[in-house]
């Protein structure tokens, strides 16, 4: 099998399919990716570990994070506890709610997670500024890129004129 084929079932399978837990699977939420197709994650109850990622998502399905998984346990693992068995998007999320499979302690992290996915895929755009026949200003950045891949930290005006003041 080709590797565009291979990678069109993949895709096809993790975005069509409706997947729910066995008893033996958990729902998990991906911390950190330290790297080796291996991501930190964080159960439910707040016990940590790390995950593999089979071949087949490999170079197919990329995870960052945020994003929720099903993973399978491990028995002879003693940092690897689990493996991906499914990635979650946030129709199964949101699925998954409905018919009551999903924990309760991840219940604020998916809606925020929906919420800030809807912001990234729709920005909003600034209004544009009615020229008066000058050029505007240097200093206004609201215009660049933001990268979404970083976390955003806000400075208000107020906490810079306490430091100041310092």
């Amino acid at each position: 099998m080709s590797q565009a084929t291979k990678r069109k079932h993949v895709v096809k399978e993790v975005l069509g399919e409706h997947m729910v837990p066995s008893d033996q699977q958990q729902i998990v939420r991906v911390l950190r990716t330290p790297g080796n197709n291996l991501h930190e994650v964080e159960t439910a109850q707040g016990q940590r570990f790390l995950v593999s990622m089979p071949s087949k998502y490999r170079k197919n399905i990329w995870i960052k994070r945020g994003d929720f998984l099903i993973v399978d346990p491990i028995e002879e693992g003693e940092k690897v506890k689990a493996e991906i068995s499914f990635v979650l998007c946030k129709d199964h999320v949101r699925s998954l709610q409905k018919e009551g499979f999903w924990p309760e302690a991840f219940s604020e992290v998916a809606k925020k997670h929906n919420n800030n996915r809807n912001r990234q895929t729709q920005p909003e755009l600034p209004a544009e500024p009615q020229s008066s026949g000058e050029e505007s200003s240097s200093e206004d950045d609201s215009d660049l890129f933001v990268n979404t891949n970083r976390r955003q930290y806000h400075e208000s005006e107020e906490e810079s004129e306490e430091e100041e003041a310092a």
